[in-house]
Order: C-alpha cells, then structure tokens, then sequence
C-alpha cells in the first residue's frame, strides 16, 4: 500500500486534480505489469495501447497509466487508438507478452452515475468538485480489490517492431529548422520538414 500511495501521489501531481479516474488507471497499471512480471519502463520495456479517447474521464485514467507503467508520448512508448474504451493493452517489448485490461462495466456504468460525475455533468471543473465528494471515491478506488473493478485478460504475444533511435538532424530547406532526417522529404540540397512539403 505505500508503494501504490507514492505512485497516486506522483499521479496527483502530474495529473492536476483529485479525481477517481487517475487512480483508477494507476491501478489497472499496477495491475498489468504485476500479470507481466515487469518493473516500470525507464525507456522502451514497456509498450502502451490505449483504447481511451477524449473529452472525458478516459484522459484521466490514460494519465494514471502513465504515472504508473511509464509508457509516455515524449518516450513514443505508447498509442492511442481514440475507441474511448476504459480499456488498454500493456505489451514487454523485450518478450512480446502483453495483457489487456478494461474496466468492468457494472462498475463502470456505476462510477458514470456517482456524484463526481454529475457534478462534471453540471459543468464543475474537476478541482471545483468539494473534497467531501472526491475523497471518499478515490479511497474506495484505492482500497478496492482488482477483481472489484478490472477484467485481466490472459496473457498474449504480441509482435513489437523495434527501431533505433535517430540523432541525425538537417535543415528544412524551407523554414531552415532543423529536423531528424527519417522526417525530411526530398534529396540533395532540397529536403524539406513534413509541413513545408505540404505546403
């Protein structure tokens, strides 16, 4: 429990508000690298597909998934698939074994219909939403069992294509800002970044 009380911690920060959805995503996190046997990724060990979208609580669990494997965007170790699913597979690059995890959805359809949910339905911002509310509904979240609130499926291979990294950078010969060469279209002394190449 101190081990996941200084990931939500973490999360808190990062994520900006107190909300149960964020939680819930560190739990589901936790929760698939347990199933895979893996520690957080500090580069690419870990691959992400998110089945989450936006305009919703899914950016907050997608923000709890984060916090909690460390598949993130500036480490281009995770996807988003925008079907705005609760719902994610976590993939170890290094084996091929991933899992996939959804929320279950009697608890999901219950969560939809809590008084955190119709105050956002009313228009408050997540911060605006009285602590006496939120509190009590990320301690459940926390406390709550895994099989309470999380279908694990089994454990599958999944094929992750890896790739080296690119440190090489050229001119656009457009706007002369300097792009990684895998992204530079043209030849010779005309090489151009993708929007200068569209234009």
């Amino acid at each position: 429990m101190q081990e996941l009380q200084e990931v939500v911690e973490v999360g808190m920060k990062f994520h900006g508000h107190k909300c149960p959805a964020m939680p819930m995503g560190i739990r589901a996190g936790l929760a698939a690298m347990k199933v895979l046997g893996v520690e957080r990724a500090q580069d690419k060990e870990l691959k992400l597909i998110s089945e989450t979208g936006k305009g919703h609580a899914a950016g907050c669990f997608l923000d709890g998934l984060m916090t909690a494997t460390g598949c993130t965007y500036g480490k281009s170790n995770i996807e988003k698939k925008y079907y705005n699913k609760m719902a994610f597979t976590l993939i170890d690059t290094r084996t091929g074994r991933a899992v996939r995890i959804s929320l279950k959805p009697e608890f999901f359809g219950k969560a939809l219909q809590s008084p955190f949910v119709q105050k956002r339905k009313e228009g408050v911002p997540p911060q605006d939403i009285p602590a006496e509310i939120a509190d009590p509904m990320v301690a459940n979240v926390l406390s709550m069992p895994e099989e309470g609130f999380l279908d694990i499926g089994p454990i599958e291979n999944i094929f992750v294509e890896g790739g080296k990294g690119v440190f090489e950078a050229k001119p656009c010969s457009v706007c002369g800002e300097l792009t990684f060469v895998n992204k530079l279209k043209g030849s010779g002394d005309d090489l151009r970044c993708i929007p200068c190449s569209e234009k």
